[in-house]
């Protein structure tokens, strides 16, 4: 037992060991200022998306383990997300980022903001998403893996 124990614990720290080297080598080829114009660009197209119905940009910007939390709680996924953006503009005329801060930690950032949206009908007409997004640099491109989103008052 004692045996099966060790060679768990070798095989563990090997695995943390490799994985921290390949995360170092890939943060050292990360263009931080080139990511974070990239990240903003693309939390601002996501943004927009919410009016325009354009999925092409969800498709593109979300990873396909992407998990996130709606404003309700509810849990959604890559899939249902490109599938639902066609429908925004149904209900939204307008969705436009405000602010952003992105926080870089290796090959993971952390964005958050918030946007102003008005909508066609319903109260209130207008609003404000707050929202967190955490990014994941992999295959040499950077893309969405978890967010997070809630309705706040228009400040």
């Amino acid at each position: 037992m004692k045996k099966i124990l060790q060679f768990f614990v070798l095989v563990t720290c090997t695995c943390l060991f490799v994985n921290c080297n390949n995360v170092q080598a890939q943060s050292a080829k990360i263009d931080y200022e080139k990511a974070k114009q990239y990240i903003t660009e693309s939390e601002k197209q996501w943004a927009e998306a919410v009016a325009s119905g354009d999925s092409t940009i969800v498709q593109r910007i979300l990873a396909d383990d992407f998990i996130g939390v709606d404003t309700k709680g509810f849990q959604y996924n890559k899939q249902h997300e490109v599938h639902n953006t066609p429908e925004g503009p149904k209900y939204f005329k307008s969705n436009h980022l405000n602010n952003i801060k992105i926080r870089f930690y290796g090959n993971m950032a952390v964005a958050q903001g918030d946007e102003i949206w008005v909508r066609y009908s319903g109260q209130p007409l207008t609003g404000r998403f707050v929202w967190t997004d955490t990014w994941l640099f992999r295959n040499d491109k950077w893309q969405i893996v978890a967010a997070e989103d809630l309705i706040a008052p228009v400040k």
